[in-house]
């Protein structure tokens, strides 16, 4: 007679999601557009490039329907000198339960002289004992631009979810010559809704979002920054939002009790500070 597992027992010899896509991507002569120089996927990790016009776009998508306890996803950008791209993915990301062990991302991007990458993924969602560490690396030359924008919801606001316990680590680092120039580490271990409960971590936020502008003149658009957050504030309440810049470069916050309005917040600033509109998956 076979012993049934105990709650909270870990299955042996659980299978593993291992997804990886590497792109590569340069421009066609000057100023020419952009096009895929080298492409490798593997595991549940596919990248679709939607015809659009202006800079290359390309969709992740993950055919797992998630990341579970265990799951290893890893993405490498490579952009050559003058090459323009938008990396975003197909719709939120969900992080579920686990049972102990733990979830890995890494992004490791490099970007070339001139060269321009927006890294707009749709919004992280962690379920309650969710376990997920996060990097986020780039490498850029004196004359790349990046702009980058991460969205994490804690817990699932139509579920009124709180995470009574789980794991959240995200790093980032980014380097400029080889130099480093930022670097940012938030750690939520335990009780997580609690924690962003006290108002020196989340002051009762339910989802955050980071947007790290490290383009040249960057720094100089702190001023137009801030007034847009602050028109954007007075057309709706319920997202807190701040802005700073040093080191050459840019760094936003918004806060906000779901998700749900802090992406509309965060969209319509980037429309705005960037001139441009979101990748159509935004849209639907």
């Amino acid at each position: 007679m076979r012993a049934m597992p105990t709650e909270g027992a870990t299955p042996a010899g659980r299978q593993r999601s291992v997804g990886t896509v590497r792109l590569a991507v340069c421009s066609v002569g000057e100023a020419g557009p952009t096009r895929i120089d080298d492409l490798s996927e593997a595991g549940p990790s596919r990248l679709r490039f939607p015809r659009v016009g202006g800079a290359l776009e390309a969709v992740l998508v993950n055919t797992a329907g998630g990341i579970a306890c265990g799951d290893v996803f890893h993405v490498g950008l490579d952009l050559a000198a003058g090459s323009d791209l938008v990396f975003t993915t197909t719709a939120a990301e969900k992080v579920y339960r686990s049972d102990g062990p733990e979830s890995r991302i890494d992004n490791i991007v490099r970007i070339g002289d001139g060269a321009r990458l927006a890294w707009l993924p749709q919004e992280t969602i962690l379920f309650d004992r969710a376990r997920l560490r996060r990097r986020f690396e780039a490498d850029l030359a004196p004359g790349a631009a990046l702009l980058a924008v991460e969205i994490v919801a804690f817990g699932r606001a139509a579920r009124e979810e709180r995470i009574g316990d789980g794991l959240f680590v995200d790093a980032w680092r980014v380097r400029r010559g080889g130099r480093l120039v930022y670097a940012d580490t938030a750690r939520l271990d335990g009780a997580i809704s609690d924690l962003l409960a006290r108002a020196a971590i989340g002051g009762g936020a339910g989802a955050a979002a980071t947007l790290l502008d490290a383009s040249p003149g960057a720094e100089g658009r702190l001023e137009e920054a801030r007034a847009l957050l602050e028109d954007l504030h007075r057309a709706g309440e319920g997202v807190e939002t701040a802005a700073s810049a040093w080191n050459g470069h840019l760094a936003l916050r918004m806060l906000g009790r779901s998700v749900g309005p802090v992406r509309e917040r965060i969209t319509r600033f980037l429309t705005l500070y960037r001139g441009l509109p979101m990748p159509r998956v935004w849209q639907t």
